[in-house]
């Protein structure tokens, strides 16, 4: 094969969920049996990747300084419901089930893997708490013990004493289980039979 090829295929295989031979097939899709669409394939990736960056509010996915659900008034801006990334909030956003704001932190406290709060999205979170613009948080995170710190740190250090409900969901996911791959059925049902956190 010549170098161009399995660089290639080095960089594909590199991508999440992409073992070797899904990216010799995506390789060879692309340099043989459809050639005219790798311009294209480059030219989209070039495009988002000089246009699309996090939303300042929540960090979602957004082509300006907010995403269409920040800036989509029919939204029940008083609930926000915190994920650990973008794949679980368009996870539960195909479901259909919320329909108030998000809040993406980028990741889970691991002390282990040196993730500590300075590495996570906290601080707007903490500003849109302490500002009085959220009654409920909704904390959509794994079902393991990395989310599960993440979320009491949520609750002593974020929330606090601030009249804020703070429920959790877990229903129906599986145990060391996240929300990206869960079905749409266990996400609604997960949502609706969230537990207050003060019951702990």
């Amino acid at each position: 094969m010549t170098p161009g090829y399995d660089q290639l295929v080095r960089a594909l295989k590199s991508l999440p969920g992409l073992g070797f031979r899904s990216a010799e097939r995506i390789a060879l899709h692309l340099l043989v049996e459809k050639k005219e669409k790798l311009g294209q394939m480059v030219e989209h990736l070039q495009s988002a990747g000089s246009s699309i960056g996090p939303c300042k509010s929540c960090g979602n996915l957004s082509e300006g300084d907010e995403c269409t659900i920040c800036l989509d008034t029919d939204r029940e801006a008083e609930t926000v419901c915190v994920v650990e990334r973008v794949p679980d909030l368009f996870a539960i956003e195909r479901s259909s089930a919320y329909c108030g704001l998000y809040h993406v932190l980028q990741g889970k406290l691991s002390p282990l893997r040196g993730i500590g709060p300075d590495q996570l999205n906290f601080s707007t979170l903490k500003e849109k708490v302490v500002n009085g613009q959220t009654n409920e948080l909704i904390l959509a995170l794994g079902n393991d013990l990395e989310s599960e710190a993440t979320c009491n740190y949520i609750q002593d250090e974020i929330v606090g004493n601030y009249q804020v409900k703070v429920s959790r969901i877990g229903f129906g996911l599986p145990s060391g289980g996240g929300v990206t791959f869960a079905d749409e059925m266990t996400l609604k049902n997960a949502l609706e039979s969230r537990r207050s956190m003060d019951s702990n």
